[in-house]
């Protein structure tokens, strides 16, 4: 087996014995990178330099006999709208074509603590907003499995490299479905932490009651990996939750005999595709198999979520990108005579449709006047759906659910047709809304293309979503499947 298609603990155990060194194994991913990410565009910023010089320094360390972090040797990937020192930051935009961080996020200090290895900055849509990478204004991200369908959004270029042995594993966001739908699309493991579990400290904001940041991982071990090296409470992030690290990983390997799981009607309706839904539908059958108690369940205020979704988040939106101005950082316009021309110009040619568009719709839904009739009233929906998951929560370990309502689309199918797009959220915005934590577990091919289960766990439940993640893994071959892809000499 090559290294590009090996998990992370599998190369970690390479590592340990020195069946391979750090410095040969990030050569052989950036090799990787340079057969296949032509066809790809996973990556927006390579740093080849860095990574050798970091592996070489694991190599030296190794040999010295000093002990070692978890993640020491293991090439990695960032989502772009977090931030590196000396490394840039585009957030997939004109915008912030530039801009390049004079610090480093939080979660990049861990994993960089954890030994893990930097490879460089992963495409995505402009500032996280859509579903399928086509709104990055440098390129989009094509899907491994099929090149001419999307990798999912926001964070297509972290799913899209990890699928295609780009990354050992990645770093992407989660506003609305940011992780878990391009999971579900490329085949692979994607976690969204409960919300204040990882720190947002370096995250280049979209909507800041609503983004996390999380893995995407070959399987479901390595996620507990990542998530144990980047989990914790941080000062710096004001929304960061006081809570213990808990030993994600040993919650591996524990079966789920009497396991509480509830399948909320709502997210089996109309628009769902029903191929996707009998291959989900199959994987909760195995649940039952392996002792779980499975019941149907209801989260009456689903409906409205999406809705109250496109509200909250734009308004969110509207505030977080008043700062690129023109004048503080970030692209200027040359067209201008004065400073008011300059900020028009600057914001119109700076950013993106899709950003334009959330940013005006944020703006109109906070203004004088419309505040109550949109804002007010969609927070109060917030609150209906997170009480829906408290109640749920009460009787159930765990609920599952579709990831996506359907695969991967075609490239250009739904770019033209917004609500199209929009419900491709559908599955996800509930759990952001909530708070709570989720991850995509790949369940079965539809045509050729993953589908991913969704699973959703109480507030800090993540060690029971890795168990019951694991226990459906183990039982099951779908993770272990990896795109076949033409490599250029």
């Amino acid at each position: 087996m090559n290294v590009f298609e090996m998990t992370g603990h599998q190369l970690k155990d390479l590592l340990s014995k020195k069946e391979i060194s750090a410095e040969e194994l990030t050569s052989a991913f950036l090799g990787r990178i340079e057969q296949v990410d032509g066809t790809i565009r996973a990556y927006l910023t390579l740093t080849p330099e860095e990574a050798l010089a970091a592996a070489r320094d694991v190599d030296r360390r190794r040999a010295a006999g000093e002990p070692l972090p978890a993640l020491a040797g293991l090439p990695m990937g960032i989502k772009d709208n977090i931030s590196t020192r000396g490394v840039r930051t585009s957030c997939g935009s004109q915008m912030l074509e530039t801009y390049v961080p004079p610090y480093d996020a939080s979660v990049v200090q861990r994993l960089q603590e954890a030994g893990g290895i930097m490879l460089g900055k992963m495409n995505m849509d402009e500032f996280g907003m859509g579903s399928s990478n086509e709104n990055s204004w440098f390129y989009p991200t094509r899907n491994p499995w099929d090149t001419d369908r999307v990798p999912g959004g926001s964070s297509g270029g972290s799913a899209a490299a990890v699928a295609a042995g780009e990354a050992v594993f990645t770093l992407g966001s989660d506003t609305g479905g940011s992780i878990r739908q391009p999971a579900s699309f490329c085949g692979v493991v994607g976690l969204k932490p409960t919300y204040g579990r990882v720190s947002r400290y370096g995250l280049i904001a979209y909507a800041c009651s609503l983004d996390q940041i999380g893995p995407f991982t070959r399987d479901v071990t390595d996620a507990a990996m990542v998530l144990e090296a980047i989990a914790g409470h941080d000062s710096r992030d004001s929304t960061s939750a006081d809570v213990p690290v808990e030993r994600f990983t040993d919650a591996l390997h524990k079966d789920v005999k009497g396991l509480r799981i509830g399948v909320p009607r709502e997210y089996f309706g109309e628009g769902l595709d029903g191929a996707t839904k009998d291959l989900v539908r199959q994987a909760i059958r195995k649940y039952e198999q392996m002792g779980a108690v499975v019941e149907e369940c209801s989260l009456p205020h689903t409906d409205h979520a999406l809705a109250a979704y496109y509200i909250i988040a734009p308004a969110e939106c509207s505030s977080n990108l008043a700062r690129f101005d023109g004048i503080r950082h970030g692209y200027r316009t040359s067209q201008a005579t004065d400073v008011l021309e300059m900020f028009m110009n600057t914001r119109a040619e700076g950013f993106g449709r899709e950003v334009k568009k959330r940013i005006m719709l944020g703006t109109y839904a906070l203004s004088a006047g419309y505040y109550d009739a949109y804002y007010l009233k969609a927070l109060k929906v917030r609150n209906l759906v997170k009480a829906d998951f408290d109640r749920a929560f009460e009787k159930y370990d765990v609920l599952m659910t579709p990831t996506a309502t359907n695969p991967a689309f075609r490239l250009g199918d739904k770019s033209q047709d917004d609500l199209s797009m929009y419900l491709q959220d559908i599955c996800t915005v509930t759990i952001n809304l909530a708070g709570v934590p989720a991850m995509s577990v790949p369940c079965g091919f539809q045509d050729g293309m993953p589908v991913g289960l969704q699973l959703i766990g109480k507030h800090f439940g993540e060690s029971t979503l890795i168990r019951a993640a694991h226990a459906f893994e183990q039982m099951t071959d779908y993770g272990k499947n990896r795109p076949v892809l033409e490599v250029q000499a």
